[in-house]
């Protein structure tokens, strides 16, 4: 079986579920706004091209989590269907349709994603995958969460997420696909045979400049408004019917 193993903030999600969900949380005054003034120097500095983006999100889920503990699982979850609803579908095209080739061509499509497993999972309904895994945000036996969570945006994570998902679904890694984005999907990459970076951070890209053997594998997209770029040793434009 031939598996497609997607990463969603930034790779399909043009942004982070995880940050959509904060957001909103806040607005509604779920979570208090004062919160995110912890968080406001690190968004300046990313969002003006300053800072480190994976820095960015992980000081941010630290400051999200806390803010998560205590609530009521239940009492959030129309925000959670409001992100899906509202923002769902503000994706790179790139990947949305390259979902809907795996699909056609009979593959195992599978959403591995850091954001919150309660968004990830209506993603992957929306977008009518095989599978999925999230980060584990842990809830007691009243649907209260505790602060505790199971991470799945590092890059061992995600690699033990996909050998678990090759002993469920019997998958030819040498013959699979890997989409991601940042320096946590490196392992994703090094796992499968047609490894695919979206609009890479500079710290992945790093990475794979240090890794001979995925650097002579993996293929680079550059998603710019309505044309899409393959880069390895010559840069091309991209049509989506072609192979990768």
């Amino acid at each position: 079986m031939i598996a497609a193993f997607f990463d969603i903030d930034g790779t399909l999600y043009r942004d982070s579920l995880m940050v959509e969900h904060f957001k909103k949380l806040i607005r509604y005054e779920v979570v208090d706004p004062i919160v995110w003034h912890g968080n406001k120097k690190n968004f300046h500095d990313w969002d003006k091209r300053q800072g480190n983006y994976d820095d960015y999100l992980l000081k941010l889920a630290t400051i999200y989590i806390e803010s998560m503990k205590g609530l009521n699982k239940n009492h959030v979850e129309f925000i959670s269907d409001q992100v899906i609803r509202l923002k769902g579908e503000r994706v790179y095209r790139f990947t949305r349709d390259r979902i809907k080739w795996h699909m056609e061509n009979g593959h195992k499509v599978i959403f591995i994603s850091g954001s919150p497993d309660f968004l990830v999972s209506k993603m992957a309904k929306k977008y009518k995958v095989d599978d999925y895994c999230g980060s584990i945000y842990h809830v007691d036996k009243n649907n209260i969460f505790t602060g505790e969570v199971t991470p799945m945006w590092d890059s061992e994570s995600k690699q033990k997420a996909i050998y678990n998902f090759v002993e469920k679904y019997n998958i030819d890694l040498s013959n699979s696909y890997a989409y991601g984005d940042t320096n946590g999907d490196i392992t994703m990459f090094k796992s499968v045979g047609k490894p695919i970076a979206i609009n890479p951070a500079k710290e992945l890209l790093n990475g794979i400049r240090k890794d001979k053997k995925l650097s002579e594998k993996i293929k680079i997209i550059v998603e710019r408004k309505d044309i899409m770029y393959v880069l390895d040793s010559t840069v091309k434009t991209f049509n989506n019917n072609e192979e990768l």
